[in-house]
């Protein structure tokens, strides 16, 4: 495994001496350099050229919103999670829309942490369960300006979903839980948790982003 070189900004010594102190103990995982606000971050960053930037958003100088905006124009290559205490609206879908690779409450676990890192470094997206809603609320809404994947083509579905599967989708979407589902669908709960079960199976996903995407993708919603 190739090693992955970080960048910590942060404003607050202890946080980022409580991740560094962290990450230490990772394998394959290096803290090369940090910054105490955000156009020191952009000078780090030019610099060393890190595989992933840690940034806050809340940062003297330049916020860490900011330096993302900065760096996708300046360092594509450079991946960034956002590591905040803030879990609204506003910031995450700014963030998002600034370029930011992955979204990460301050209250995540390690495994968790560790997992979002890794993910953003090799390529992919990850943003916490309840960022995910924020996304999937303003997805549902219409704002699409906060869709994590490029927008694609509506190409037609290798499947064909039943009436019910459809009203499980909208519904899904909508993040409803298997509760809600049964309740306004009149059927039990069980009931509703396989028909779940069932549609996620049929269009071959594991998380409601997924789901939403594919959704997205073949003109289901």
């Amino acid at each position: 495994m190739d090693i992955i070189n970080v960048v910590l900004a942060d404003d607050h010594v202890l946080v980022r001496d409580g991740i560094k102190a962290l990450l230490e103990d990772q394998s394959g995982i290096v803290v090369i350099d940090e910054a105490s606000n955000g156009k020191e971050a952009l000078e780090v960053i030019k610099n060393n050229k890190p595989d992933v930037l840690i940034v806050d958003i809340r940062m003297p100088e330049m916020n860490g919103i900011e330096v993302v905006t900065e760096m996708t124009k300046l360092y594509p290559d450079v991946r960034t999670l956002v590591l905040s205490m803030h879990d609204s609206e506003e910031y995450v879908v700014q963030a998002i829309q600034a370029g930011a690779d992955g979204y990460l409450l301050k209250g995540a676990s390690k495994e968790e942490f560790i997992k979002a890192l890794t993910k953003v470094a090799s390529g992919g997206k990850y943003f916490t369960g309840d960022v995910t809603a924020i996304i999937m609320n303003n997805f549902v809404n219409g704002n699409t300006n906060t869709a994590v994947a490029p927008k694609k083509e509506v190409i037609d579905a290798p499947f064909k979903l039943t009436k019910r599967e459809k009203q499980i989708l909208n519904l899904v979407l909508q993040l409803k839980n298997n509760k809600d589902i049964a309740e306004e669908l009149q059927i039990s709960k069980r009931t509703a948790e396989v028909h779940r079960f069932n549609l996620m199976k049929k269009l071959e996903v594991k998380n409601i982003m997924e789901l939403s995407n594919k959704a997205k993708e073949y003109g289901l919603i």
